[in-house]
């Protein structure tokens, strides 16, 4: 349903942003293999340019796009699939995306097409932050807070009615969270 698809996506989250987290994903398997390939780590500016677009979306949001640009072919049979099926709407669309065999992280993205939209329009941008957080999830991380310091430094990054700002220490080290003020409410903030 939607609030286990919600819970589901806020506690990823939540585990994702820990520094030093144990969250289990393809990147957890991928990591020892792309370090014995040889694999080139992608700069810190250059992963800062890269979630930028992404950086000062809510805690759940962040994690429900970063784990669905890792299947970059999904989103565009997703946003092919919402634009065939115009019509479904809350109970009706969420009973429909759950007979498709896509990744759960692509399936809550259903209730989201201008995101998806917005995903797939720039889908290599979107393939290679998916390739980055597979391959560097902490750095890609550690992206996202030097982008959210940032904007807080700057005066740009603040709770507003639809989100709730909120600077934690974690395991020593400094976090900007962002949540959502209403959790039955998703606002895709829009920002240049």
């Amino acid at each position: 349903t939607r609030r286990s698809i919600r819970t589901y996506v806020a506690v990823a989250c939540t585990v994702a942003l820990l520094p030093g987290s144990s969250f289990t994903t393809q990147a957890a398997a991928q990591e020892p293999q792309a370090a014995a390939e040889g694999a080139v780590s992608i700069p810190p500016d250059q992963l800062d340019s890269l979630v930028s677009p992404i950086a000062l979306y809510p805690d759940p949001l962040l994690a429900q796009v970063l784990a669905a640009s890792t299947y970059p072919l999904e989103l565009l049979q997703l946003h092919q699939w919402l634009q065939k099926n115009p019509g479904l709407k809350d109970k009706a669309l969420i009973d429909a995306v759950s007979k498709q065999p896509w990744d759960p992280s692509i399936q809550a993205m259903a209730g989201l097409p201008d995101l998806v939209k917005r995903l797939t329009n720039d889908i290599q941008w979107t393939t290679d932050l998916g390739n980055a957080f597979l391959a560097q999830q902490n750095d890609v991380m550690d992206a996202v807070q030097r982008m959210r310091h940032k904007a807080q430094d700057k005066g740009t990054l603040t709770s507003t009615p639809q989100q709730t700002v909120q600077t934690q220490v974690v395991e020593r080290e400094q976090v900007i969270v962002i949540e959502q003020s209403d959790p039955e409410v998703i606002y895709v903030p829009e920002y240049d």
